[in-house]
């Protein structure tokens, strides 16, 4: 059952999620050809040790035993890399589209977001499928404050995303977050058979949920890389991936990771 929050803790939340927004500023002012994807994790690694707060990816456990913990604290995913690619020596190139996943605790409290960046000159169709995936979390925003179950927001955000001619990555999901990373309910950007039950729910003021759909040039489908982490897409084309922490309240979606004055990156 999710835990929902009253609106001391989600402003608490709140600095939180402002953190992870400063962390993402830090990495688009970075961001170019020639950097590597270690080095702009490093500095979102510094940036929480200044701002005292914990990073919430490094170190986290792998679902599969005897698999090795995350290493970083920021998920960096290049082109077909949908999530939790690997930071390291890897260099940016030119054309290139950058997904960067990061979050963190603060005084007890999490906030998760991420972006897809382009670099230098990118093809019109992966511009285009950015675009899409930003609008469609977008989407999710302004429906959890007209809709009454999550399902109605998922089965929009699915309809969008195939109306464009993408498709939806049904193998990750979004999930509940407050003094945890993940917590209930899980968030599903689809309304398919997987989130008919166990995974719809009522939007009620308190409910605090990482919102991220991921969405592919392509087919669906994803396969794990050796390193047991990274998530690429099977036909090789592109993946885009866009993450707000949103909160219910009783007047209007509050997007906790969002600038101090609601702009998103």
């Amino acid at each position: 059952m999710e835990e929902l929050k009253t609106p001391r803790e989600i402003g608490l939340m709140r600095q939180a999620g402002l953190l992870v927004w400063e962390a993402h500023q830090l990495v688009a002012s970075m961001l170019r050809p020639g950097i590597s994807t270690g080095e702009l994790d490093a500095a979102v690694e510094r940036f929480y040790q200044d701002r005292n707060a914990e990073p919430l990816f490094k170190g986290f456990p792998h679902a599969d035993e005897g698999c090795p913990p995350f290493p970083a604290v920021t998920c960096i995913s290049i082109n077909e890399e949908v999530v939790h690619g690997i930071p390291g020596s890897r260099q940016v190139l030119d054309g290139d589209i950058v997904s960067i996943d990061t979050g963190c605790k603060f005084r007890g409290w999490c906030g998760d977001a991420a972006v897809t960046h382009p670099v230098g000159r990118v093809r019109p169709e992966t511009l285009r499928l950015l675009e899409v995936t930003r609008n469609v979390l977008e989407l999710s925003v302004e429906l959890i404050g007209k809709c009454r179950r999550w399902r109605e927001v998922a089965a929009e955000m699915e309809k969008y995303v195939k109306k464009s001619g993408f498709s939806v990555v049904e193998a990750f999901v979004g999930h509940g977050i407050g003094k945890k990373m993940h917590e209930d309910p899980q968030v599903p950007n689809f309304a398919g058979k997987r989130s008919r039950r166990s995974t719809d729910f009522a939007l009620e003021p308190g409910l605090v949920i990482a919102v991220e759909p991921m969405v592919n040039l392509g087919t669906k489908q994803v396969r794990s890389l050796r390193d047991h982490w990274t998530q690429v897409t099977a036909d090789g084309l592109p993946s885009a991936h866009f993450e707000h922490t949103i909160a219910v309240t009783e007047s209007a979606p509050l997007v906790l990771t969002a600038g101090p004055n609601g702009e998103s990156w």
